[in-house]
């Protein structure tokens, strides 16, 4: 069955690809700033980059597998779309939060409500299929 869903494996392969990248980022942010760990506080921009290293991960728990689900009883394309307006999100949210935390705003939202849709398709489908439609 996974074989038919390209698309959501895809947008899953670049979700991962963006907690790397965020993970990373807190790597290298320790190094720059001289932060050793376990701290997670100390400069600025390191706690705006390990919040939004965090942040990411909370959102992608319950991301993933809404898109998975929707994927599953809705449609690859639909959910791989929404996946997808989600992703964008999270990017724009990272990159603002990074440079200056009042800008996150925009990022966020996209990100938010991509995944309300995603959660409501699932819901929906699943719910549509326990119905035998």
């Amino acid at each position: 069955m996974l074989s038919t869903l390209p698309l959501t494996a895809g947008v899953t392969l670049l979700i991962v690809l963006l907690m790397f990248g965020t993970a990373f980022a807190v790597g290298k942010g320790r190094h720059r700033y001289g932060i050793e760990a376990p701290a997670v506080s100390g400069h600025p921009a390191f706690e705006r980059l390990y919040r939004v290293q965090m942040n990411t991960l909370e959102w992608a728990v319950m991301t993933l597998p809404c898109l998975w689900i929707c994927a599953a009883y809705v449609n690859d394309a639909v959910a791989a779309g929404l996946g997808g307006v989600w992703l964008a999100g999270r990017v724009g949210y990272a990159v603002a939060y990074a440079r200056e935390p009042a800008l996150r705003a925009k990022g966020f939202t996209v990100g938010a409500l991509a995944f309300g849709a995603l959660g409501l398709a699932a819901g929906g489908g699943v719910l549509w299929n326990l119905l035998g439609y």
